[in-house]
């Protein structure tokens, strides 16, 4: 797929992006997966009785019929399964099956028959389910060597065996070229899905979190705090003077201000913290593993880079309050509006300065 369309490894070359990518293909496909499945164990069963009415096989109709019932149970099993991995193995499953049907429904055929292979549907019927290019080589792989035994050990002429080289070739090939398509449309599909989600969480000027979506990360990151008993520490900051700058200087400079001092968050954080505008210019900080004496020291650094940004009348100060999470039930709402009022309280204070919160009352 990458000969085809060398762009999309690029695309791709993200860890966490490509882990993404493999669930979203799960979810998008996981039906199409079990539908598919589903069709497959019905053919199987026609296909069974059709051979049945034409010729006589040495192989008891109820040995082939038996493998219905594991097809319809991995169909059954892929329905609630969303896990790419699982998913993925539970189709090569399905085409295992397939195969090893087709092998007993062959037993017997007849000298002379015309040889058209139910095994050369399976690579274009399946090449559009795959997750992933490792799922699809052995899919392919089984596709190919599924048919060989009937072929070796049957009366299959050379003339019948280059046939069937030539036909799998064919059809591995337009499977290979309809699964590039298909993967490219899919992650065109997820990559602007992505940026709308995007779009809709973060702030157009800086590129933070907006409060809703902050918020709801915080949420799950304070769990899971809680749950490992560690530390969390919230930062609440606030622009000194702000709308004096806009009411001077123009919102062109008061946005100028803003780019920059997103710009020294981010630079003063790290992977784990999350960051988010909570208001005009408002901005709140969740540090996860960070106790209080931490917290004043990293607040101190990060009030001392943002005095470094330069307004057209002067230096930018940020007020800056912080609250510590000891409490295991206490809310990121209730931990962010702690926070705020410390901001607040080092507002009055005389502003570019920092102010800790007090401890929630524990009954």
């Amino acid at each position: 797929m990458h000969v085809l369309f060398p762009e999309h490894r690029q695309r791709t070359s993200d860890p966490d992006q490509r882990r993404e990518y493999s669930h979203y293909l799960a979810r998008q496909m996981g039906p199409m997966i079990h539908a598919l499945m589903l069709m497959a164990t019905l053919a199987y069963g026609v296909a069974v009785i059709a051979s049945m009415l034409i010729r006589s096989s040495p192989v008891p109709l109820l040995l082939r019929l038996t493998l219905l019932l594991p097809l319809l149970l991995v169909a059954m099993a892929a329905r609630h399964v969303w896990r790419p991995r699982v998913l993925s193995g539970l189709a090569l499953l399905c085409v295992l099956l397939l195969e090893i049907g087709i092998n007993l429904n062959s037993i017997g055929r007849l000298p002379g028959q015309p040889w058209v292979m139910p095994g050369l549907l399976l690579p274009v019927a399946s090449s559009v389910i795959w997750l992933g290019r490792w799922d699809f080589a052995i899919a392919m792989a089984l596709c190919a060597l599924g048919p060989l035994p009937m072929l070796l050990l049957g009366a299959a002429s050379s003339v019948q065996i280059f046939q069937y080289l030539v036909y799998m070739a064919i059809a591995i090939s337009l499977s290979t070229v309809l699964r590039a398509f298909m993967a490219r449309t899919l992650f065109e599909q997820f990559r602007l899905e992505r940026q709308l989600r995007e779009q809709a969480s973060t702030d157009g000027l800086t590129g933070l979190l907006l409060r809703n979506r902050f918020l709801e990360l915080g949420r799950l990151a304070l769990g899971d705090i809680c749950r490992q008993q560690k530390p969390a520490c919230m930062l609440y900051l606030d622009a000194d003077h702000f709308k004096q700058l806009n009411d001077d200087h123009g919102h062109a400079a008061g946005d100028a201000a803003l780019v920059a001092l997103a710009a020294v968050l981010r630079s003063q954080t790290r992977s784990g913290d999350l960051i988010g505008r909570i208001g005009g210019e408002e901005f709140a900080l969740l540090l996860p593993g960070i106790d209080q004496p931490q917290a004043d020291q990293r607040g101190e650094k990060l009030r001392l880079a943002v005095r470094a940004i330069l307004r057209p009348d002067g230096p930018l100060t940020v007020s800056i309050g912080i609250a510590e999470c000891r409490d295991a039930d206490e809310t990121i709402e209730a931990l962010l509006a702690r926070a705020d009022q410390a901001m607040r309280q080092a507002k009055r204070d005389g502003r570019d300065r920092i102010v800790s919160a007090a401890q929630p009352c524990i009954t």
